[in-house]
């Protein structure tokens, strides 16, 4: 069988061979309809028809430097001329440039990487590693959180697309999470789950500190609601981990790189982790790439005891030089500051917003990492769909994002949060843009609210 020229593929074809013959994430396959893209360009991308889509999702909140950049290309291009592949056992020029970045810009002592192929591969290997240094057996993650879909790294994930992969693999103690909108303790004063330290002693002394090799903590819950912590969270952490020998993992898979308007989210409060997780920002997804990045008494402890972890393609090449490539773009381009002050614009958008749209409860963020909370109520905060809502129950929310990608505007959605999430690149016009389209859908969430 011949196979078809590229001009013969239409929009058309493309969707019949998807719906056959690919398989999609966390879906059901006889609902999946997925639509065409022909392309894309800094924050925008089209389909075949025309039809232009401002990307406020960055896709999976990972082109950071949004489509096609040329600074990119330009590196794939070039690595690709030089050498496209060498095994991880060699030193290569990318590999070693993006590993000597890498403890430039991280926080603290971090100074050692490690590079997989994305997230769930960087978490897989840090709690491995943790375990390792400490000998010791049990991790302490958080309920709203995703790590990634990988065995070890789904049992991490608190969030529902767990279940399906349960019972995972064992050794994980959840605590509650820093959601000070819906504060899981009650709202008291001082709350022992917000400040974060009194909450994870408490579960330390049902589990035992000794037996706790590590807590592993998105620095701000991202798919699960953009959640943000407290001042002080972070620290509190920090002392009683300390205090203990545990170490502590920050996963900034998807909060890092700039998007929150810092180098890393952890800046914002002066906290540093002994093991911090990266990928997606770190080369806006190009070339899969991740990194496992350690610091202080791992690091040593790497200099005298085998690292039980490797892969095929750690820090490829291709992916390597895209990292490097995108750290210069950044300075060169001043994204990260640009992310600070679109942050800002949204920010105040947002709560111009709120003053007209009653079913918009709250609305937290930094950078470009913004979300937005919609309720029927703002009295008793019930929220616009349930938690982890599927089918009719989720109708609200899904006909809002419908309505909001008919009008040119990409967003996404966890339960009754929407994640406003644009590349780093955007512009005050663009961020206009959405905020005006935002205003339209919203008034579908007010026909749901209570009053």
């Amino acid at each position: 069988m011949t196979a078809p020229a590229r001009e013969d593929w239409t929009a058309e074809r493309i969707a019949a061979a998807d719906r056959a013959h690919v398989i999609h994430s966390w879906s059901v396959q006889g609902n999946v309809h997925a639509r065409p893209v022909a392309g894309g360009s800094g924050s925008w991308f089209w389909d075949h028809d025309g039809r232009r889509y401002l990307d406020f999702q960055s896709q999976l909140v990972n082109l950071n430097l949004g489509h096609q950049h040329p600074g990119l290309i330009a590196a794939i291009k070039e690595q690709a001329d030089r050498l496209c592949y060498i095994g991880p056992g060699f030193a290569e020029q990318s590999r070693a440039e993006l590993a000597e970045l890498m403890a430039e810009l991280t926080p603290g002592d971090l100074g050692m990487t490690f590079f997989t192929t994305g997230g769930a591969a960087a978490n897989e290997n840090a709690v491995r590693l943790a375990r390792h240094v400490t000998g010791r057996p049990k991790i302490v993650a958080r309920y709203r959180s995703y790590h990634g879909a990988t065995a070890g790294a789904i049992s991490l994930t608190g969030d529902p697309r767990r279940w399906a992969a349960e019972p995972g693999t064992p050794g994980v103690v959840r605590m509650f999470d820093p959601y000070t909108y819906r504060c899981p303790a009650g709202h008291p004063d001082p709350c022992p789950v917000c400040t974060g330290g009194p909450h994870l002693e408490e579960i330390l002394q049902y589990e035992g500190p000794a037996t706790v090799a590590a807590v592993v903590l998105e620095t701000v819950t991202g798919t699960n609601g953009l959640i943000y912590p407290p001042d002080g969270y972070l620290a509190s952490i920090r002392e009683v981990c300390d205090r203990h020998g545990i170490l502590l993992i920050l996963d900034e898979v998807m909060a890092g790189f700039g998007r929150t308007g810092a180098w890393f989210a952890c800046d914002h409060w002066d906290v540093a982790p002994d093991i911090l997780t990266t990928a997606k920002g770190l080369n806006s997804g190009y070339v899969p790439l991740g990194a496992m990045t350690v610091g202080g008494r791992v690091a040593d402890w790497l200099q005298d005891h085998m690292f039980w972890g490797g892969l095929t393609y750690s820090g490829h090449p291709l992916a390597c030089a895209t990292g490097v490539a995108s750290v210069r773009i950044m300075r060169e381009e001043n994204l990260v500051e640009n992310a600070r002050e679109r942050g800002e614009q949204l920010g105040a958008g947002l709560a111009e917003l709120a003053a007209r749209h009653p079913s918009l409860g709250d609305h937290r963020g930094r950078g470009l990492f913004h979300g937005i909370e919609l309720v029927r109520d703002r009295d008793t905060r019930e929220p616009l769909v349930p938690f982890n809502a599927k089918g009719e129950a989720n109708r609200p929310m899904a006909e809002l994002i419908s309505a909001a990608l008919e009008r040119g505007l990409y967003l996404s959605s966890f339960s009754s949060v929407l994640r406003l999430t644009p590349p780093l690149v955007v512009t005050a016009d663009e961020i206009d843009l959405a905020l005006s389209v935002l205003d339209e859908v919203l008034g579908i969430a007010d026909t749901h609210y209570a009053a």
